[in-house]
């Protein structure tokens, strides 16, 4: 089903502004860009994405001439959630989102104020509460004469084709027409790298701009799928950037590392948690370590280490893809808790 978001004037998603930032091209050693995702409704790149399933479906119902009433389920602890809940607020449409019982109450919260019409609690993690999503709720909705539609977190065509909607923007935000040499997004279950594939594509971004596509080491599945030859999946998630928290990436993410231009890339916890806090000092940015691992690279010249041909002329663009798991309690709590390993890394990048 391709996209059809015209059809409604509404978008659950906004254009973010594109900044370049003197205090990280100065860290970095190059021109450093920010895509600011942060500032999208659902406070995360998601809503790009998981809007434009959102507006896809609103279409092709109203296309094919159907009068039940959508209703929205997605099952999510964080930030596919709270998009999904965004953009079907903004629309007007009935959502419910299922969290895994041990889901923190602030999260909760988040969900039913951007919008939720329910959120329950079921499950000891995403698997037992996506199938109590799929095998409960939605028939029970189907029951009383709705259309149920279930909203996946990355793995679909129009999330990826929402997704690509960021670079488009990039295209017409760089200074003077300049292209970037490299784009810096980090990974999860690998929506938003296939979206950026997609929208290098569409304005003509080919393959001597490189894709560094980031992960933190214990929610690495891109990175050792690469390793293994294979789309595998790996045993359990154990790194704190929970939004990375997918055992098994989408194919698509899986077959764009056989593009040149596409560097799958670990980083530690340390590594993601400080530079978050790094960014809020420099920035005033507050996100999450998902979000940070991808910054991470602007610090201690690790981006010398991966940039092809490396000089101070470079443009690179890194996605600042937000988050809602994220306090400055939790900052605070980062910087004593990983201070003094993130100094031993920056040191190794440093002198290495």
């Amino acid at each position: 089903m391709g996209s059809l978001c015209e059809v409604n004037s509404k978008k659950p998603w906004i254009e973010t502004p594109l900044i370049e930032s003197p205090t990280l091209s100065r860290a970095a050693g190059c021109r450093i860009f920010l895509k600011l995702e942060n500032l999208q409704p659902s406070a995360s790149f998601k809503s790009r994405g998981i809007g434009n399933l959102v507006l896809t479906e609103e279409a092709y119902h109203k296309a094919i001439g159907s009068t039940r009433p959508l209703h929205f389920f997605a099952a999510s602890a964080g930030n596919a959630g709270l998009a999904a809940v965004s953009a079907t607020s903004v629309l007007g449409y009935t959502s419910s989102v299922v969290v895994p019982e041990a889901t923190e109450s602030s999260i909760i919260e988040k969900l039913k104020t951007n919008g939720a019409s329910e959120v329950i609690a079921h499950g000891s993690g995403l698997a037992e509460a996506d199938g109590y999503l799929k095998e409960v709720l939605m028939p029970q909705a189907e029951a009383r004469g709705e259309i149920p539609v279930y909203v996946p977190p990355f793995d679909n065509e129009a999330i990826w084709e929402g997704a690509a909607t960021m670079v488009e923007e990039m295209s017409q935000q760089m200074p003077a027409g300049e292209r970037p040499d490299a784009i810096i997004c980090s990974v999860g279950g690998g929506g938003m790298l296939a979206g950026i594939s997609d929208g290098m594509d569409r304005v003509g971004w080919g393959s001597d701009m490189q894709v560094l596509a980031v992960e933190t080491k214990g929610a690495d599945s891109l990175h050792q799928s690469m390793k293994a030859g294979e789309l595998v999946t790996i045993p359990r998630i154990t790194s704190i950037a929970s939004s990375l928290g997918v055992v098994r990436v989408c194919k698509k993410a899986f077959d764009l590392l056989a593009r040149k231009n596409v560097t799958s890339l670990v980083l530690e916890d340390a590594e993601a948690a400080m530079a978050c806090w790094r960014l809020a000092d420099d920035e005033r940015i507050i996100v999450e370590p998902a979000c940070g691992v991808s910054v991470a690279l602007a610090y201690d010249n690790r981006l010398g280490h991966f940039l092809r041909e490396f000089d101070k002329d470079k443009k690179v663009i890194i996605v600042v893809c937000g988050g809602s798991k994220i306090s400055v309690d939790t900052l605070v709590q980062y910087k004593a808790r990983y201070g003094e390993r993130a100094r031993e890394l920056a040191e190794m990048w440093n002198s290495s």
